[in-house]
C-alpha cells in the first residue's frame, strides 16, 4: 500500500528525531552545572549552537515555561525574550516523553507566521528536573527525508456544503448550453484526452466548460468555455501526441468514463453530476452531484458501477 501523507510525516518526523536527540541530550547536559545562571547559559548555547542542526534558535526554560536565559540564534545572543512565558505555547501543551525528549507538533510561529516545530529537552540534575532547553526549527530550513507522497487509490467520499445538501430537494437540473450539445463536447474532451495531449480535464457541465492541463506545458491550466467545446476546430490548437505509456488510465477506457458521466450528468433531475474530472495518470477520477457530495475514485471501481447505483 502507497505512504499517505501521515505516512510520509510519521518518516520525516522520526528521521529528524533520530538527529536532534543525542546532540541536543549532549547541551542540554553542560547547561546543568550552570541553571539558574543567565549569562553562562549564554554562553553555554553560543558555543553549542553549530552541534544542533537546521536550528533557527536555542533557549531554556524553568518547569513553568519561563524563559530563564535569551535566545541564541546562528547570530549569536539575541536579547528580548528573558523572562518570557512560553507556558501556553503548543509544544508547552505536549507531554515530553519518559525518556526526556519531544519533538513537538508543527505549529505557525508567532513572529514569522512561518511552519515551525520545537524540541524540547529535559535538563535533570541528578534524578531531579531543572527545566528544558527547547531548540526552534523553521520548516523551511529543514531537509525533507522522506518521498513525495502519493495519493492513496481508494474510493473516498467527501461532505460538502450542509446548506445545499439540505435543500437538494427543492432543486432541479437547469439544462445548461453544454447538456444540450453533450456528445460533441464529451467527443472533443476525448480526442483531447486520448489524441493531443491532455492528461488532467476538470469538466463544470453546470458552467458549459473545462479546465485542462497538458503534458506539454503542465503548469498551466487552460479553459475551454462552452463555444470552443462546441467547434471540433478546437483540437487543432493543440498538437498531436502519443497517448502515454505510463499512464494509469486505458486509452480505450477514456470515452467509456466519460459516457458514464453523460449518464450521471442527465439521468436524474434532483441528483446529477455538477463537476467530474479525470486524471490519466492518477489513474482517478472525481465526481461532485448537486447535493455537494464528493467522490475520488479509481477509474476501474468507477466503471463497474452503474447509475442505479448512484441513484
Amino acid at each position: 500500500m502507497k505512504d499517505s501523507w501521515k505516512d510520509s510525516i510519521y518518516l520525516q518526523r522520526e528521521e529528524l528525531a533520530r538527529k536532534l536527540h543525542e546532540p541536543l541530550a549532549r547541551l542540554a547536559g553542560l547547561c546543568a552545572p550552570a541553571w539558574g545562571d543567565r549569562e553562562k547559559l549564554d554562553a553555554i548555547l553560543t558555543e553549542g549552537f553549530a552541534s544542533i542542526p537546521h536550528c533557527s534558535s536555542l533557549y531554556c526554560l524553568g518547569t513553568d515555561g519561563v524563559q530563564i536565559c535569551d535566545n541564541v540564534s546562528q547570530a549569536g545572543i539575541v536579547p528580548g525574550d528573558f523572562g518570557r512565558d512560553r507556558s501556553q505555547r503548543p509544544y508547552m501543551k505536549e507531554a515530553v516523553p519518559s525518556w526526556g525528549f519531544l519533538l513537538s507538533d508543527a505549529y505557525i510561529g508567532l513572529l514569522k507566521r512561518r511552519p515551525s516545530l520545537t524540541a524540547l529537552q529535559i535538563v535533570r540534575a541528578d534524578s531531579h528536573t531543572l527545566g528544558y532547553l527547547g531548540a526552534d526549527f523553521d520548516l523551511r530550513d529543514l531537509p525533507v527525508t522522506s518521498e513525495l507522497y502519493d495519493e492513496p487509490g481508494y474510493w473516498r467520499q467527501v461532505k460538502g456544503d450542509p446548506a445545499i445538501r439540505g435543500g437538494v430537494f427543492q432543486q432541479c437540473r437547469i439544462e445548461s448550453p453544454m447538456d444540450s450539445n453533450m456528445e460533441q463536447a464529451l467527443a472533443i474532451l476525448e480526442e483531447l484526452l486520448t489524441q493531443r495531449g491532455v492528461f488532467q480535464c476538470q469538466i463544470h457541465f453546470s458552467s458549459s466548460q473545462a479546465t485542462i492541463w497538458t503534458v506539454d506545458d503542465p503548469f498551466r491550466y487552460r479553459m475551454l468555455d462552452h463555444e470552443a467545446l462546441n467547434d471540433p476546430d478546437i483540437c487543432l490548437v493543440f498538437p498531436s501526441r502519443p497517448y502515454p505509456a505510463d499512464a494509469a488510465i486505458q486509452q480505450v477506457d477514456i470515452k467509456r468514463i466519460l459516457d458514464t458521466m453523460q449518464s450521471l450528468r442527465l439521468t436524474d433531475p434532483t441528483f446529477y453530476l455538477r463537476t467530474a474530472s479525470i486524471n490519466i495518470f492518477n489513474g482517478m477520477v472525481s465526481l461532485t452531484f448537486s447535493c455537494d457530495g464528493s467522490h475520488y475514485m479509481p477509474y476501474v471501481e468507477f466503471l463497474l458501477k452503474d447509475t442505479s447505483f448512484w441513484f
